[in-house]
C-alpha cells in the first residue's frame, strides 16, 4: 500500500528543479515547506555536528530540521503564490536574455566597424509598434530602410558580410521572445491583488520591468510583518550610547528582499557598513533606475523623484563618490517605497 505524505521539505534549489517539484507535489495536494541555503547549512554543522556536505546529511538535516521547527512558519522560506512566480521566471528569463544578447551586439559592432562603420555604434531599439530594431532587422534582411540603403550605398567600409547579417538575425530573434515576456508580464501585472502596488509604483515613475521585478520579491508585503498584521519594531538598548534603540525589523528585511539591506562589519577599532544579500537583479534593476530615472533632471516628472533627485544632488554637492551617492539615494528610495505600501495597504 502506497503512503502519501503529508508534507515535503525541499531546497529552493534552482528555479527549474523546484518547479519540477512543486507543481507535482501541489496537484497531489501535499503541503510544501521550503528551507533556505544557509539555515540547512548551520543547522547541519551547528545542531548535527555534520560538517561534510553529501546528500545524505542533508536529507537527515532536512527531515530534523522540520520536526524541530514545523510549528515555527518564519523558520521556512515562503512558497511564491503561482502569479508571482510566475513573474519571477520570467524576470530571471528576461535577464538572461540580456546576458545572451550582449555579446552578440558587442561581436557585431565589432564586424561594423570595418564593414558598415556609419552605423558601428548606433543604438536601435524596439518602438512602441513592437517590430523588431530598425538597425538589426535591415541587417537581418526583416525590416527595410531607406536611411540605411542610402548610408550603405556610401559608405566607407568593406562590404557587409554574411556574419554580421547572422549576428542581427540572432538579436531579432532574441529581441521577439523579449517582447512575448514583457506582454505577458503587461497582462500579469494587472492581476487586481497588485492595483495598489502598481499606484505607489508610479509614484515613483517605475518602469513595467521594474515593477515587475519588485512585485516578485515584495509580494504579499505582510510577509514583512508579525503576527499582529504590522512592522515589527523592537526596542533595545543601544551598545554605545546606552539608551533605548528602535530596530525596524520589517523595514530591514523588506530592503534587503531588494538587495538594499547594510550589513555590518566591525573588527577592534574598525566597524563599516557595506550592502550585500538579498536579490542582485533587483538591486542591479534599482541602480538603473537611479542612474536613468531619478538622476536626469529631465525625468524628474513628479514630486516625489524631484525629492529623490534634490538628494542626489545635495551629496553630489558634498563631494561623495558618485557611485556612494546613487547606491544612497537607492537606499533612500527603497526606505520611502516600504513607508508608502505600507501606509497604502494599512
Amino acid at each position: 500500500m502506497a503512503l502519501k505524505p503529508d508534507v515535503a521539505i525541499l531546497e529552493p534549489t534552482g528555479v527549474n528543479y523546484s518547479k519540477f517539484w512543486t507543481q507535482l507535489l501541489t496537484r497531489a495536494g501535499v503541503e510544501i515547506r521550503l528551507i533556505g541555503h544557509k539555515e540547512l547549512r548551520r543547522y547541519r554543522e551547528n545542531h548535527l555536528q555534520l560538517p561534510d556536505k553529501d546528500d545524505d546529511a542533508d536529507a537527515l538535516a532536512i527531515a530534523c530540521y522540520y520536526f524541530d521547527y514545523c510549528s515555527d512558519r518564519s523558520r521556512f522560506v515562503r512558497v511564491l503564490d503561482p502569479v508571482v512566480s510566475r513573474i519571477r521566471e520570467l524576470i530571471l528569463r528576461l535577464n538572461h536574455l540580456n546576458k545572451v544578447q550582449s555579446p552578440i551586439i558587442s561581436r557585431a559592432r565589432q564586424d561594423l566597424a570595418w564593414q558598415f562603420p556609419e552605423v558601428a555604434l548606433v543604438v536601435s531599439k524596439r518602438g512602441v509598434s513592437g517590430k523588431v530594431p530598425l538597425l538589426w532587422g535591415w541587417l537581418s534582411g526583416e525590416r527595410k530602410s531607406k536611411k540605411y540603403d542610402r548610408l550603405y550605398s556610401q559608405t566607407a567600409g568593406l562590404g557587409l558580410t554574411d556574419s554580421v547579417k547572422f549576428h542581427a538575425q540572432r538579436i531579432c530573434s532574441l529581441q521577439r521572445e523579449e517582447q512575448l515576456i514583457e506582454v505577458e508580464l503587461t497582462v500579469l501585472l494587472k492581476d487586481e491583488r497588485f492595483a495598489k502596488y502598481i499606484q505607489v509604483f508610479d509614484e515613483f515613475n517605475f518602469g513595467d520591468r521594474l515593477q515587475a521585478t519588485i512585485i516578485s520579491q515584495i509580494f504579499p508585503l505582510q510577509n514583512f510583518f508579525g503576527d499582529d498584521g504590522n512592522p515589527v519594531v523592537k526596542i533595545r538598548k543601544g551598545r554605545i550610547s546606552g539608551k533605548p534603540t528602535k530596530r525596524y525589523l520589517s523595514l530591514r528585511k523588506f530592503q534587503k528582499s531588494l538587495g538594499y539591506a547594510p550589513t555590518q562589519e566591525s573588527s577592534g577599532d574598525i566597524s563599516k557598513n557595506k550592502v550585500s544579500g538579498g536579490s542582485t537583479i533587483c538591486r542591479k534593476a534599482i541602480w538603473q533606475w537611479v542612474f536613468s530615472g531619478v538622476e536626469p533632471k529631465r525625468r524628474r516628472t513628479n514630486l516625489l523623484v524631484k525629492e529623490l533627485g534634490e538628494f542626489l544632488d545635495q551629496e553630489k554637492v558634498a563631494g561623495k563618490p558618485v557611485s556612494l551617492v546613487r547606491s544612497r539615494t537607492a537606499v533612500k528610495a527603497v526606505k520611502l517605497l516600504f513607508k508608502k505600501l505600507v501606509n497604502l495597504l494599512d
